[in-house]
């Protein structure tokens, strides 16, 4: 695991809390996206709709086409396809349980 992700309907307020509560801090990346960073691992705040059974687990590939492949021959879902962010690209599948996780790549 690489990254944690949470969905939030308002940036500012988990930034308050965890600020407060844990001492995180924070590099905003523009109005609906914030990274977090709790002293061991980044995170992020992402502007959306909270997804029932927690935050998004990030994964991260050197290869993402690669492991893009070998997660659909491995019977996964890709419920977002490789798209570009700022720091790389990354997608979003479905495991066979039904549990959503993204892979990123800064290549």
């Amino acid at each position: 695991m690489d990254y944690v992700e949470f969905a939030v309907v308002d940036i500012e307020r988990p930034k308050a809390f965890y600020g407060e509560a844990f001492g995180w801090t924070f590099t905003d990346y523009g109005p609906s996206y914030c990274e977090f960073n709790d002293g061991r691992m980044t995170g992020g705040f992402a502007q959306g709709s909270p997804r029932p059974g927690g935050p998004l687990v990030i994964l991260f590939a050197d290869d993402l086409a690669d492991l893009k492949r070998r997660i659909e021959e491995a019977g996964a879902k890709i419920v977002k396809e490789p798209y570009a962010f700022p720091g790389g690209r990354r997608f979003h599948f479905e495991d066979p349980d039904g549990y959503e996780l993204a892979v990123w790549s800064d290549k």
